[in-house]
């Protein structure tokens, strides 16, 4: 079942020709990417400015209390005599204006009344930067 459209001897194509309708797509296709918007790929940053200030401060002053196991109290390594001399140092640490960290470190085996003891005379005489630090000995 074909078609035979005229004789054998025309061979005429029955072809659509496609040449004007590429030209109307590339036409079209060209208005498209002109009225796209120029899309910028940016991030916007807030940089710093540099300004004439003055430079950070000084880290903190430190101060670290050692408690041992049988209840003796180091004040960065120098052994505190008695619980009058603990006072003493707590006390002049509080009239500080920019009072240090106190950073407390506990052993491992120590009883907790003399932990709590050093926590108390620091609360009690105004020190307000006191921490427990060390706790990685107790994850075992």
């Amino acid at each position: 079942m074909s078609m035979n459209v005229g004789g054998a001897e025309d061979d005429m194509m029955v072809e659509m020709n496609t040449t004007p309708l590429i030209d109307v797509m590339l036409v079209l296709l060209i208005m498209f990417i002109i009225t796209i918007p120029v899309q910028t790929h940016a991030v916007k940053m807030n940089m710093p400015v540099n300004s004439n200030s003055a430079p950070p401060p000084k880290p903190p002053e430190i101060i670290r209390i050692d408690v041992d196991f049988d209840g003796t109290i180091g004040w960065n390594g120098e052994l505190v005599a008695n619980r009058a001399d603990l006072q003493a140092r707590l006390y002049r640490t509080a009239l500080l204006p920019d009072q240090p960290e106190v950073h407390l470190r506990p052993n491992k085996l120590v009883t907790y009344k003399y932990v709590a003891m050093v926590m108390a005379e620091a609360q009690r005489l105004g020190v307000t930067k006191i921490g427990i630090v060390g706790n990685e000995q107790f994850m075992n």
